[in-house]
């Protein structure tokens, strides 16, 4: 009987071996949970008859390092949750391991090649749509017509008065004099075919408090403004950004009319082209104080058609595609799984699991709400192995194998004093 206990003394702790070595051959592995072997006695009636590794438990909810790794696609996990994956089998994998890259036909997937699930996000709506795989589109994003600038700045009240020319005579072949205004801005707006063309702002001082601005597009003359100042605050009056009906916007300015495509008239147009009749410019913020004239921002909307250049992962989840003209736009949202009961996965593989009767259902959720972890972008979760208990484990283990031998050695030298005995 003893030499049977002693014999599965050593068939649990050669298992026991099996689970430390994994272990430590997994200290390197993204994402990897340690398994811990469990022994419980094995009994037949009321008489203990050995020992059995009867479980093997992984510590799924201890988190491992984290390895900044500078990739825009990798992603960890700070806190509770898994990120979604779905197989060839079309099965929901749950995985802390945030790897993630753009295949050949247009999905968001993980290093395993399985697509990442999340909310879709169809441009140019910014809001998340469907639960489901996130697709990246990867084509030609098109032209978006400029309809509006926003100019912040300051006129100085210094300005000399000056009389701009007729915006008639105004041509690329006549610019106006430099005498003839006090400040000029130019600005990039598109088409609808995406193509580019200035607009450039001539500030003239007209009087105390009163400034002319002269829209002249790709130097011909197009439109003329007024500004107006208190003279003695050197806050904007005209357009009122008091007013909900101006808001510090000039009435809009008709841009459509571009009568040839007289290369020298207009440079860079292309036949069919059309430029916005309801053109916006916001002034507000922009002051009239003394000293210098200075512009903080000077921003037309609107851009030219764009190629795709490749994803980045935002610290909210967002996955942000990126385009040749500068452009960014989400295209999805991650989404992570928390669950009842995490410790009760089903294991799929060392750093993937599936749902299980015991873990319960998974609450799905953005980075971040409720109980879900936040999103560390450029990083990765490191394994939870603790190397120096494992190598204790492993002593601990040799001790008990060889006092387990030392049983059997003695249970056989019994054995051979007892046959000579006879």
């Amino acid at each position: 009987m003893s030499f049977d206990i002693a014999l599965s003394g050593i068939q649990a702790i050669n298992q026991a071996l099996d689970v430390s070595s994994h272990n430590i051959a997994n200290a390197g592995t993204y994402g990897y949970k340690s398994s811990r072997a469990n022994f419980s006695s094995l009994v037949a009636g009321d008489q203990l008859t050995g020992v059995k590794v009867g479980s093997t438990t992984q510590n799924i909810g201890l988190s491992g390092g984290i390895l900044n790794t500078g990739r825009s696609l990798d992603a960890s996990i700070n806190g509770s949750g898994f990120f979604m994956v779905k197989d060839s089998s079309n099965a929901i994998n749950y995985t802390r391991v945030g790897i993630f890259n753009t295949s050949k036909d247009g999905f968001l997937t993980d290093a395993s090649g399985r697509k990442v699930q999340g909310a879709t996000i169809t441009p140019p709506s910014t809001l998340p749509g469907a639960q489901g795989d996130i697709t990246i589109p990867t084509g030609q994003i098109p032209a978006v017509l400029s309809d509006k600038l926003n100019y912040v700045g300051n006129l100085s009240s210094d300005w000399t008065p000056t009389t701009f020319p007729a915006l008639g005579a105004v041509t690329p072949t006549t610019p106006p004099d430099p005498s003839t205004y006090n400040m000029s801005k130019a600005s990039i707006i598109y088409d609808t075919l995406g193509g580019q063309h200035t607009l450039t702002q001539y500030f003239s001082a007209t009087s105390s408090g009163a400034i002319q601005v002269n829209f002249v597009l790709d130097g011909n003359g197009a439109a003329t403004a007024d500004l107006a100042f208190s003279p003695t605050t050197g806050q904007m009056t005209t357009p009122d950004p008091n007013d909900p009906a101006v808001k510090g916007k000039l009435p809009p300015i008709d841009l459509s009319v571009i009568p040839t495509a007289d290369p020298v008239l207009w440079p860079g147009f292309i036949s069919g082209a059309k430029l916005t009749d309801a053109f916006v410019v916001d002034y507000t913020g922009t002051t009239y104080f003394r000293g210098e004239a200075t512009t903080s921002t000077n921003s037309a909307n609107g851009y030219a058609s764009g190629t795709f250049a490749g994803v980045d992962l935002a610290k909210d989840g967002s996955v942000i595609a990126k385009y040749s003209n500068g452009q960014k736009q989400p295209v999805g949202k991650l989404t992570l799984a928390t669950f009842p009961d995490e410790g009760a996965l089903t294991q799929v593989d060392d750093t993937s699991w599936v749902q299980s009767l015991g873990s319960g259902v998974p609450l799905v959720n953005f980075a971040g709400v409720g109980t879900t972890g936040s999103l560390n972008t450029s990083s990765l979760e490191q394994s939870n192995v603790d190397i120096t208990s494992e190598l204790v484990g492993l002593m601990t283990s040799q001790r008990n194998y060889q006092a387990n031998s030392k049983v059997i050695q003695t249970e056989n030298q019994m054995m051979q004093s007892l046959m000579q005995a006879l």
